[in-house]
């Protein structure tokens, strides 16, 4: 991603990444959809059905100790959402799920997913296109969102224009839908702070 950013910045490109968290994004994820999406890549028949018995069927309760070490345990209710987490699975099943949102920008921007950290790569020659890409980017990307049950964490989701020392950029805009997203001089991805 880095090394995109710098080639970009190279050839004298207007470059800039939007940095996406999904609230809650591996317990969000929906049984339903998940399992039309492996239907569509190609996983059908038998293996579906053995992802369905690896979803399904599982429970989950909450069990809380006060300071007497007294116990207070909550009735088993079935999962319906999200993908069982520390598993190998799991973060494949959740890159299968979010990956027709790069399908839907690929074509004006890279998308680079990694588990639950999704980035957005924007680069362009003109400042106008690329403000209406950056729009673009944005609005399909909070449309996305909620047709697959997912929410974007807006308060964890950042807009950051990387520049040289040389290099004038126009203040960005970043508004859609009456949705705004921060634009920073620095943030984290993957545990690495990434600035301008």
């Amino acid at each position: 991603m880095l090394n995109t950013f710098l080639l970009s910045l190279d050839k004298k490109n207007i470059a800039g990444g939007l940095f996406c968290d999904l609230h809650k994004a591996f317990d969000c994820v929906n049984h339903n959809i998940l399992l039309d999406k492996l239907e569509f890549y190609g996983i059908s028949g038998t293996a579906n059905k053995l992802m369905q018995s690896y979803l399904e069927s599982r429970y989950q309760r909450v069990v809380l100790r006060d300071n007497l070490c007294h116990k207070v345990i909550s009735d088993w209710i079935p999962m319906v959402h999200g993908v069982p987490q520390g598993s190998v699975l799991g973060p494949l099943m959740f890159l299968i799920y979010i990956n027709d949102l790069s399908a839907h920008i690929r074509k004006i921007a890279s998308p680079v997913l990694f588990a639950d950290d999704t980035s957005i790569i924007i680069t362009n020659t003109d400042a106008r296109e690329y403000q209406t890409i950056i729009s673009q980017v944005t609005s399909e990307t909070l449309k996305w969102c909620p047709v697959n049950l997912l929410t974007l964490n807006l308060k964890k989701t950042h807009f950051l224009q990387f520049q040289t020392k040389n290099q004038n950029v126009p203040k960005i805009q970043l508004a859609a839908s009456n949705t705004i997203i921060t634009n920073v001089n620095s943030t984290k991805f993957l545990g690495i702070t990434i600035d301008r």
